[in-house]
C-alpha cells in the first residue's frame, strides 16, 4: 500500500495536484528527495512543517514511515 501525500496551500500549486501517492520508503526525508526538483526544494524549506497521520514530525530523518501512512505538508500560516 503506498504512502499518501497532502499538500495544502501554495505547496498544492507547486505539486500541481491536492493529493499523490508514492512508493512507501523509510522517512520523509526520502519522499522529498524523490519529488521534482522545485516541489522538493519548496519542501525542504524549514518553514514547512510536515504531519504524519495528523501529528507534526519534528525528525524527517527517521525512518518511522509504514504502508498507508499520510504525510501533510503545511506552509507558514499567515493571517491578521
Amino acid at each position: 500500500m503506498p504512502l499518501k501525500l497532502v499538500f495544502l496551500g501554495r505547496l498544492e500549486d507547486l505539486a500541481g495536484e491536492p493529493e499523490r501517492e508514492v512508493p512507501t520508503v523509510s522517512s520523509v526525508s526520502q519522499i522529498i528527495d524523490a519529488l521534482e526538483p522545485d516541489l522538493a526544494a519548496a519542501l525542504s524549506g524549514e518553514r514547512i512543517k510536515c504531519a504524519l497521520n495528523g501529528v507534526l514530525v519534528h525528525d524527517r530523518d527517521a525512518g518511522v514511515l509504514k504502508d498507508g501512512d499520510e504525510v501533510a505538508f503545511l506552509p507558514p500560516v499567515s493571517g491578521g
